[in-house]
């Protein structure tokens, strides 16, 4: 073997080991751009639901406390000029913190909406479907409801059952 015929093939060797080599760092660089990829959709999912966990993370206590904004707006309707100064201010306070929290209250005139709304009895009317009496407020957080509306309905004559 002569030497020229030695140094190509060691050249050779060496060119198939460098493209090895490449071929590699290339596969090596793709894994770590996609681990990259998925770490960063991992930080937004977490991201998500911890936003979404911190907006209604309220919910199980302010469903509670609707019980005592109930008794509140009962004791608002028969209360004496008296004490209403005093209930309201507890009252709009109440308000005030839920609604700080993401609590609306559910619109419960006109049209009954199976939706937001929970009809608890019917009575004739014109015309399907308009709320004739409110008999719990419903409330919202967000786009969830916590509580339905509970309501009484029309029904169009010669249509109940």
């Amino acid at each position: 073997m002569t030497v020229k015929v030695a140094a190509e093939k060691i050249r050779q060797e060496a060119d198939e080991k460098i493209a090895a080599a490449e071929k590699k760092v290339s596969e090596n660089l793709e894994m770590a751009m996609r681990i990259q990829a998925d770490f960063d959709n991992y930080k937004k999912r977490i991201q998500r639901e911890n936003e979404e966990f911190r907006k209604y993370a309220y919910e199980p206590l302010m469903s509670d406390l609707l019980v005592i904004l109930d008794d509140l707006e009962r004791a608002l309707s028969h209360a004496s000029e008296d004490i209403t100064a005093g209930v309201n201010g507890i009252h709009q306070n109440l308000i005030k913190i839920l609604s700080s929290k993401g609590l609306t209250e559910i619109n419960a005139n006109g049209k009954f909406d199976p939706n937001i709304h929970e009809a608890l009895c019917a009575e004739p009317g014109d015309e399907d479907g308009n709320i004739t009496e409110v008999f719990q407020k419903g409330y919202r957080i967000g786009d969830r409801i916590l509580r339905y509306a509970k309501v009484k309905v029309t029904r169009k004559e010669g249509e109940q059952k």
